[in-house]
C-alpha cells in the first residue's frame, strides 16, 4: 500500500493488515493529507495499535513538479490541520520506526525481487509510484495490477473538476495512468456509495476489537466533517475511501466497472487535475484504447458487511 495516512487511509491500512485474504507486505508514505513526516507517524500509530509487523517506508515531500509550475497553486498540505484528518491521528505516539530506505528505493526493490504477483495499491497521491516508475520502468513487468483511490468521472472534491489525491500531483497520476499496466481506479464516484453511518460506527464499537472501535472514532469525525461541509444524500453518513480500493482486491464485485480510456488534466486553468475518463470513447476521432477499470458504483451493503467483518480480527 502507498498512503498518505488520514482517517480513511487508516481504516484501510487495518483493513489490508486484518483481512485473511491479504498479505500486507509493506507500506510506502507520501505527502497528501498532512505533510509526509505526519503520514509516516500517522502510519506507524496504525500498525503499532492493531499489532501488526510491517515496515514502512517514507517516500517524497513534494510533487513531482506541480509546485515549480508558473502560475501553478501549490500543492502541499496546509500547515492547518484538515477538519476531515486532523494532523496526528488521536492513537498513541508510534513506538516502532519508519525502514531506512526511501519509499521508492523499496517499491524498485520489491518489484524487481518478485515473482510478478504483488499488487500495488496507492491510495494517495502518486509521487512515489511515479518516481518509481521514471526510475527503473523495468518493474512495469513485474507489477501484475495496480488499484487506485482517487479520481473522479461526475464527482470531484478539491476543485469543481478534480479529486484530492489526483489534484496534489496530477503529473505523477499521468504518469501511472498511462503506464502500460492493469489499473483499477476506484473513483469518488463509487465511494460516494459506499459510506459509513452512525449505525455503522454503533456496529463497530459493539464488535469491540482494537480496529474496530478505533475505525468508529475516525469514522466519527469524518461524518461530523462531512455533515458540516460535504453533505452526502443522508444526513449522519461518510464515504470511507481508500477501504473501498482494499475491499475491491478482497471482492472485485464490491464496485461495478466500465473499462475506458483514462488520462489527467495538467494545464486546464480550470481543469488543472482532473480525470478525464471518456466513457464514449468519443472525445478525439484517434479512438484511445481503453486503458483503465474505472469504478463507477459500489454496493454499499457488500462493503460494510465486509469491513465489519474484516475488523472484527486481532492479530
Amino acid at each position: 500500500m502507498d498512503v498518505d495516512t488520514g482517517t480513511d487511509d487508516a481504516v484501510a491500512i487495518m483493513a489490508a493488515a486484518l483481512s485473511p485474504d491479504i498479505e500486507l507486505l509493506g507500506i510506502t508514505t507520501v505527502n497528501g493529507n498532512c505533510p509526509v513526516e505526519i503520514c509516516t507517524e500517522n502510519t506507524l500509530r496504525v500498525v503499532d495499535h492493531i499489532g501488526v509487523n510491517v515496515p514502512v517506508y517514507q517516500g517524497c515531500s513534494l510533487p513531482l513538479s506541480a509546485t515549480l509550475t508558473p502560475g501553478r497553486k501549490p500543492n502541499i498540505p496546509s500547515i492547518e490541520p484538515s477538519k476531515i484528518h486532523g494532523h496526528y491521528l488521536d492513537l498513541p505516539a508510534a513506538s516502532s520506526a519508519k525502514q531506512d530506505v526511501t519509499a521508492a528505493e523499496w517499491l524498485i526493490r520489491t518489484y524487481l525481487e518478485s515473482d510478478g504477483d504483488i499488487s500495488l495499491v496507492p491510495v494517495g497521491p502518486l509521487t512515489n509510484v511515479a518516481m518509481a516508475i521514471r526510475q527503473a520502468p523495468k518493474i512495469l513487468d513485474k507489477i501484475p495490477e495496480i488499484v487506485i483511490m482517487g479520481g473522479g468521472h461526475h464527482v470531484a472534491n478539491c476543485t469543481s473538476s478534480a479529486e484530492f489525491n489526483i489534484w496534489v500531483d496530477p503529473e505523477a497520476a499521468r504518469v501511472v495512468m498511462n503506464c502500460g499496466r492493469p489499473i483499477r481506479l476506484v473513483t469518488l464516484d463509487a465511494t460516494h456509495e459506499a459510506l459509513f453511518t452512525m449505525e455503522t460506527c454503533d456496529a463497530l464499537k459493539e464488535i469491540g476489537t482494537p480496529a474496530a472501535v478505533c475505525a468508529a472514532a475516525f469514522a466519527e469525525v469524518r461524518i461530523a466533517a462531512y455533515d458540516k461541509a460535504q453533505p452526502m444524500g443522508s444526513v449522519g453518513s461518510a464515504p470511507i475511501h481508500d477501504a473501498l480500493a482494499v475491499c475491491a482486491i478482497i471482492k472485485p464485485e464490491v464496485v461495478s466497472t466500465v473499462y475506458a480510456h483514462v488520462d489527467v488534466e495538467t494545464t486546464g486553468e480550470l481543469t488543472d487535475g482532473r480525470t478525464v475518463v471518456d466513457i464514449d470513447r468519443s472525445g478525439d476521432r484517434g479512438r484511445r484504447p481503453a486503458n483503465v477499470h474505472v469504478a463507477l458504483h459500489a454496493d454499499e451493503g457488500l462493503f460494510v458487511e465486509m469491513m465489519l467483518d474484516i475488523l472484527s480480527n486481532e492479530m
